[in-house]
């Protein structure tokens, strides 16, 4: 492979820019994927509150994360893969393939050594930083969670060098391993749980989806690109210019990423069940945002880059404004929907098994503060993408740290004030606050896209969301009344059955008959005459029981026979003549 150039072969043209037809398959493909990972995520939450519920076990596994989170920001996360394939594309062109395999090995290799050391001092060290991070939990969560912790955090390792191994497959245009990385891993997930039983098993499950998912596979699929090695070598110059193109994306943090990292970290100080509702909440309502808002963004990246490389910096803008207000559109109906429905939408995902009445109400009060927040996260996701299609991830990467920081205060406020409800509310204005900073800082760098036609979006499309609320709200009412119709009536069956059963045992009615016993699945049909006997009988039985209840209440009145009436009604009633 390293002769290609200086053999006089010509070059292979597997990295070249894809056509508008492959573009859009490989853009279907990961919009595909992303939904069906949104779909899997929410049967595996559906699984984990079945069988878990909203308490001290689901506290745990949600705050296993928090420090593997952190190492994944530490390191940048996913958005490897944006430094990396640049990177790789130029130094595939300009020095041919052997230097673009030694660039590929020798960053494989050393950021792999690194999160290796990383994870495992985070491992050794997980009891004091879980003691540090939770120290409202009591001794038992913080047990459980040190060792969830230890199970998850792994997975990072998978995750970073398979980053790496996916940036390269898809510069060659496969984008298999891609699309499959997430079904894996959420399937990996809901299997652990549904095989186990137990949290550990959704743990042990989320490290297998992670191993399988994340790096078996897209080292499988290396096998048509390239030979995978590795190589240490954190002195290689290679390595210094990739980690001078990522160190804004590891040292930049930005609220989309901190989001629910302040959720589980003041989520945790409220008390037990307030974590894994906000957690349960927050899933839910990202799923539209993953659906409508990094489908589109994934799409449009490469189309902008192509655009800003040719220098048609007008056709970008009028490209990013038409995307922008087609997501902000659909993104606001979005809202609205799942405002309005939350109660049903919680109860018809998650209201099964120990997640009971209290927790689907918990959970919907949640997340439709949190539905406010879907035109900030979409509008965020495809705006962010006017810079790094100009490869000035510095400018994004401040902005985003700078909203970060600032926010922290209204985090902390907003949940002292009003609990878990405040938390919601604080990561509504925090995410649509930096979409707004995002769409203005834009315009005035470089001039565009045109903020009155997103405004003018906007509007029309809350217009549209307000006439479609009052349906959905009379929808949601009648949902609600059904529910609580049924809870009402299930509580009166229960009280009538109890009652019959105690009359049945004072002979004050009599037994069932066959019908009750056909209807039931018991007994068999009894002949003709012995049915009109029953009928007759329970018709006298009935008229004797009422002048006993007469006569017993003008004996409670008068003050006589009133003994003499209650041992005849409380014997063993009238007997059946044979």
């Amino acid at each position: 492979m390293a002769g290609d150039r200086d053999s006089g072969q010509e070059p292979r043209d597997d990295t070249a820019p894809l056509s508008g037809r492959r573009l859009g398959a490989a853009a279907l493909l990961l919009a595909a994927s992303i939904l069906l990972s949104r779909i899997m995520g929410l049967v595996r939450n559906m699984v984990l509150a079945g069988m878990h519920g909203v308490g001290q076990s689901t506290d745990a596994y949600g705050a296993a994360f928090i420090i593997p989170d952190l190492l994944n920001y530490l390191l940048a996360g996913g958005a490897l893969t944006i430094a990396f394939t640049p990177l790789y594309l130029r130094t595939l062109r300009d020095e041919g393939d052997a230097q673009a395999d030694a660039l590929f090995r020798t960053v494989l290799g050393t950021l792999g050594a690194a999160t290796l050391v990383l994870t495992t001092g985070l491992w050794l060290y997980a009891e004091p930083l879980v003691a540090a991070i939770f120290a409202d939990f009591d001794a038992g969560k913080q047990a459980l969670t040190v060792r969830l912790t230890r199970i998850v955090l792994p997975a990072q390792i998978f995750f970073v060098t398979g980053g790496i191994v996916r940036a390269v497959l898809m510069a060659h245009g496969r984008f298999g391993a891609q699309a499959a990385a997430p079904l894996l891993y959420n399937g990996g997930i809901i299997a652990g749980g549904l095989v186990s039983g137990t949290i550990e098993g959704f743990a042990w499950g989320a490290l297998a989806g992670a191993l399988l998912g994340g790096f078996v596979v897209p080292i499988f699929d290396m096998r048509h690109v390239r030979r995978v090695g590795i190589r240490i070598a954190p002195w290689d110059v290679r390595f210094h210019i990739y980690l001078w193109a990522a160190l804004p994306l590891m040292i930049g943090v930005s609220i989309t990423t901190v989001d629910e990292l302040y959720e589980k970290f003041f989520g945790a100080r409220l008390g037990e069940g307030v974590l894994a509702a906000l957690v349960f909440a927050r899933q839910l309502m990202m799923a539209p945002v993953g659906v409508i808002g990094q489908a589109v963004a994934t799409a449009t990246l490469p189309t902008l880059s192509a655009l800003h490389a040719a220098g048609r910096e007008d056709e970008l803008h009028a490209t990013l404004e038409r995307t922008l207000r087609g997501a902000l559109s659909l993104a606001v109906l979005a809202a609205a929907g799942v405002h309005v429905f939350a109660e049903p939408i919680v109860d018809a995902i998650y209201r099964r098994g120990a997640f009971d009445a209290e927790a689907s109400t918990r959970v919907a009060a949640l997340l439709a503060i949190l539905a406010l927040a879907i035109p900030g996260w979409v509008t965020q996701q495809v705006a962010i993408r006017a810079f790094f299609a100009r490869e000035e991830m510095w400018r994004a990467m401040a902005l985003g740290t700078g909203v970060a920081l600032v926010v922290i205060p209204l985090y902390m406020q907003l949940g002292d004030l009003h609990g878990a409800e405040g938390i919601a509310a604080a990561g509504v204005l925090a995410i649509t606050g930096n979409a707004v900073l995002t769409l203005v800082w834009g315009r005035a760098r470089y001039g565009g896209p045109a903020l009155w036609p997103l405004l003018d979006t906007a509007a029309r499309s809350t217009i549209v969301a307000g006439a479609l609320r009052r349906t959905g709200a009379l929808a949601a009412a009648r949902h609600r009344g059904a529910q609580h119709h049924r809870r009402c009536t299930g509580r009166r069956s229960r009280l009538a059955r109890s009652a019959r059963s105690f009359l049945e045992r004072r002979g004050l009615v009599p037994a069932r008959g066959w019908r009750h016993r056909i209807r039931s699945g018991g007994g068999t049909r009894l002949p003709v005459a012995r049915r009109r006997g029953d009928a007759r009988y329970a018709g006298e039985h009935r008229r004797t029981a009422l002048r006993r209840a007469g006569r017993l209440a003008r004996g409670r009145l008068s003050g006589r026979g009133a003994s003499r009436d209650m041992e005849s009604i409380l014997g063993s009633g009238a007997k059946r003549p044979t």
